[in-house]
């Protein structure tokens, strides 16, 4: 039975580190601070907003740190200060130093959103979605120097939906991850919970995302296509072009039906709520897209209003008028 809470010093910035920092919030343990990334322009409109963690932080009265640099003197001199007994990571989005994961006693615990050692690295959901996976999932771990590379304290699996998209999966997860995390807090409390290390052979990883990674390849089967669509949904999207147009392809569903001999990227129909895409194996049917600067419609919506008709091409460059 847990009898006393920790204090914890908690890094993390983006929405699915919210429900971790919220648990914690309600937990017997105490935050003692927040750490999170500095104020940075956000949006279409490149505003400069708080990022959710700060938010919520804010909301709850609780000290926010938000260094430029983590090995800069005052922000040490602050963390120690802090007393912390652990720190909790959760999509803090920087690599902590050894002078960082130094300072709290007991050393820091991440929530990881992939099932260790598949998916280490930036981008776990969106890669194993795109991946075409069909089960994910939470594991708690200690962090060490090497990226993901801990040791693993805890872990809870969840399948991935045929047409769940890296924002479903990952809110899904950020859910689930957090009463694992205080769960494992509590443990900590009574004794050193068993630590598992991780199968170097088996590690697979997850770089970080950029926009060139949305362009589609025709060629490759439909569903190929289709788990990319939804793997970058909600950032940075799938593209193609038509002509010197780019076209940001936001919703799919694929079937294995044949498209008659029509060449990868040539659109089969294109009337009503049917914008069918011939592929290297299969159809793809586009159920949403949009144009740079316009917002994302419908197929319905979108098709009396630009001129895309059967027996167009996509290609993978603009091609000038």
């Amino acid at each position: 039975m847990v009898t006393a809470g920790l204090r914890i010093v908690f890094f993390g910035t983006p929405d699915f580190a919210v429900p971790t920092l919220e648990a914690l919030l309600r937990s017997q343990h105490t935050v003692a601070a927040v750490v999170t990334q500095p104020d940075r322009p956000r949006g279409r409109g490149q505003k400069t907003t708080d990022a959710p963690v700060k938010v919520t932080a804010a909301a709850a009265a609780v000290p926010i740190l938000q260094p430029l640099r983590l090995n800069d003197a005052l922000f040490l001199d602050a963390l120690t200060a802090l007393n912390a007994d652990v720190g909790v990571v959760a999509a803090y989005g920087k690599i902590l130093s050894d002078r960082v994961l130094a300072v709290p006693g007991r050393g820091f615990l991440n929530v990881h959103a992939s099932l260790l050692p598949r998916y280490r690295g930036a981008a776990p959901v969106h890669r194993a979605v795109i991946a075409g996976e069909r089960e994910t999932g939470v594991t708690i771990m200690r962090v060490v120097q090497a990226l993901d590379a801990g040791p693993m304290l805890a872990s809870v699996a969840r399948p991935i939906g045929a047409d769940e998209t890296s924002e479903d999966v990952e809110h899904a997860l950020a859910r689930l991850g957090a009463p694992l995390l205080v769960e494992t807090l509590d443990r900590l409390v009574a004794a050193e919970p068993a630590e598992t290390p991780q199968i170097e052979t088996e590690a697979t990883y997850a770089p970080k995302l950029t926009k060139q990674d949305g362009l589609v390849d025709w060629t490759l089967p439909a569903e190929r296509i289709h788990n990319l669509i939804r793997g970058l949904h909600p950032w940075p999207h799938a593209f193609t072009f038509l002509g010197s147009r780019r076209f940001i392809l936001r919703q799919s569903r694929w079937t294995d039906r044949r498209a008659s001999g029509a060449a990868a990227g040539t659109i089969v129909e294109a009337a009503g709520d049917q914008l069918a895409v011939a592929t290297g194996t299969g159809v793809l049917e586009i159920t949403e897209i949009q144009t740079e600067g316009k917002r994302p419609m419908t197929v319905r919506e979108f098709l009396p209003g630009h001129s895309l008709s059967s027996g167009d091409r996509f290609a993978s460059s603009p091609i000038p008028a």
